[in-house]
C-alpha cells in the first residue's frame, strides 16, 4: 500500500530518450510549433521583429558606460582603477571589447533558455578574463534537489557557481521560447508572401478556352499571346481567337487582411519581449506624444529589468568576499536619458539660475573642462553677478565682508 502511495505521488521523471516539448526547450532545441515550423535560437533570430528586439535590448545596454562603485556609510564613490572597472570598460579578454561581451551575453539571455553564461579566469583571486562560450560548450542545468541552484559544465568539466557569470531570463525561459508559436506563424507568413510575390505562386491572369485543347495547342496560343504583348509600346491591346477568354487574378479580400496579420505578429512578438512597438519600427500607431512617452518606457519596464539582473550577476561573481558587501557594479543611465541640446541647455540655464548647481557641476555633466570662478553657486541674469558690477552693499554703506 505504502508503494502505491508513494508511486502515485512520485514526480515524473523526464527521459532524454523520449524527450517532450518542455525538456527540449531547457536546452533551446528546435521544437515545432502548430504551424509546421521548428523555432530555436537561429531560426527566430530569421524573423525580423524578433532580431529587431534582440539588437534594442542587448545593444542599448552595452552602450552604457560601466562603473564600479564602492559604499562607504552614507555615501558612494567610483572606483575608477578597480580591475573589475578595467575589464568591463577596455576588454575582457584578448579577443572581445567589453562592450561586445555585455552585448553577447544579453542577447545569449535572450535567445537561450539557460541564460547567458561567461567564464571567469582568476589568477591570483582577481578576474582577469571573461569568456563568454557557445551554449553547446558552457551549459547550466537546474539542481536536482529544487534549491534553484544551477550545475555549471565547461567542455564536459563541471566547474563552481564562483566561476560562471550567469544572466537569466524571467520563468527560466527566455522569450524565443515564450513567444514560439507566434515566431513560428510569422515564419510561415513570410516564406508564404515570398512563394505568393516571388515565385509566382498566383499567376497575373487566366485564359480559357470553351474548346478542349492539346498540350501543343495550349503552349503555341501562350506564345501568340506573349508575342502580342511584347512590344516597345506599353497598353497594347489583346487579341484571342478559339473562343478564347481572358480574366484577371487580383488578391481577394481575405488576401487583403495578409499585411494585417503579420502586423499582428510584429505586435505579439513586441509584448513577448515587452519592447515598445516603435522601437521594432511598427509606426502604425506612434505619433510625435505617444512616441517619446514609449521610448520612456523602454527605459523604465524593458531595459531597467535587464540592467538591474546584468549588474547582479556581474556583482554576484567579480567581487570577492570581502568586496561583496561594498563594492557594485552600476551602468550609467544618464546617456539613455539625455534631452536634446535645446532642451539640455535650457534646464541647465534654469538649475544655474536658480543656484541649485553651479556652472562647473553642468560642464562635468557634459564632460567639459570646469573654468575659474565656476564654482560660484551664482545667478548670471542678475546685475550684481555680471562682470565688473560693483559689490552688494550692506545697509551701513560698507562692502558685504568688507572691514568695518
Amino acid at each position: 500500500m505504502l508503494h502505491r502511495i508513494r508511486q502515485f505521488f512520485a514526480p515524473d521523471k523526464k527521459s532524454l530518450a523520449s524527450p517532450d516539448s518542455d525538456l527540449l526547450a531547457l536546452f533551446s532545441v528546435p521544437v515545432a510549433t502548430s504551424s509546421g515550423v521548428s523555432v530555436g535560437p537561429s531560426s527566430a533570430l530569421q524573423v525580423p521583429a524578433v532580431a529587431c528586439a534582440v539588437r534594442a535590448i542587448s545593444e542599448a545596454a552595452a552602450t552604457l558606460d560601466v562603473k564600479v562603485m564602492r559604499r562607504d556609510g552614507e555615501t558612494e564613490a567610483e572606483v575608477a582603477d578597480h580591475p573589475v572597472a578595467g575589464l568591463l570598460r577596455d576588454r575582457v579578454n584578448d579577443w572581445t571589447p567589453g562592450a561586445e561581451f555585455i552585448r553577447d551575453i544579453v542577447a545569449s539571455a535572450l535567445l537561450y533558455d539557460q541564460g547567458g553564461l561567461a567564464w571567469v579566469n582568476r589568477v591570483g583571486g582577481r578576474p582577469v578574463e571573461l569568456i563568454a562560450y557557445d551554449p553547446a560548450h558552457l551549459k547550466a542545468q537546474r539542481h536536482e534537489d529544487g534549491s534553484g541552484a544551477y550545475r555549471y559544465q565547461l567542455n564536459g568539466r563541471e566547474i563552481p557557481a564562483s566561476e560562471v557569470i550567469h544572466l537569466r531570463s524571467p520563468f527560466g525561459r527566455s522569450p524565443v521560447t515564450l513567444a514560439r508559436e507566434s515566431i513560428g506563424l510569422s515564419i510561415t507568413l513570410e516564406k508564404h508572401a515570398a512563394k505568393l510575390f516571388g515565385s509566382g505562386a498566383r499567376p497575373a491572369g487566366m485564359v480559357s478556352f470553351k474548346e478542349r485543347m492539346t498540350p501543343d495547342a495550349i503552349q503555341k496560343a501562350a506564345a501568340a499571346f506573349r508575342a502580342m504583348l511584347a512590344s516597345e509600346k506599353t497598353g497594347n491591346t489583346a487579341f484571342m481567337d478559339a473562343g478564347a477568354d481572358y480574366k484577371q487574378l487580383v488578391l481577394s479580400s481575405v488576401d487583403s487582411q495578409f499585411a494585417e496579420l503579420v502586423s499582428f505578429q510584429i505586435l505579439q512578438i513586441a509584448r513577448a519581449f515587452r519592447v515598445p512597438p516603435q522601437m521594432l519600427y511598427d509606426l502604425t500607431r506612434a505619433t510625435w506624444s505617444n512616441g517619446e512617452q514609449m521610448g520612456r518606457e523602454f527605459l523604465v519596464y524593458t531595459l531597467e529589468p535587464w540592467l538591474r539582473a546584468l549588474e547582479g550577476a556581474l556583482r554576484l561573481v567579480l567581487f570577492s568576499d570581502e568586496e561583496y558587501p561594498t563594492h557594485r557594479v552600476h551602468f550609467e543611465r544618464d546617456d539613455l536619458t539625455r534631452a536634446d541640446l535645446g532642451t539640455r541647455a535650457t534646464a541647465y540655464s534654469t538649475l544655474i539660475s536658480a543656484r541649485v548647481v553651479n556652472a562647473n557641476e553642468v560642464r562635468q555633466w557634459e564632460g567639459l573642462a570646469p573654468y575659474d570662478g565656476g564654482d560660484a553657486f551664482a545667478n548670471p541674469n542678475t546685475g550684481s553677478n555680471q562682470a565688473g558690477a560693483a559689490a552688494p552693499q550692506a545697509d551701513g554703506g560698507r562692502p558685504l565682508g568688507g572691514a568695518a
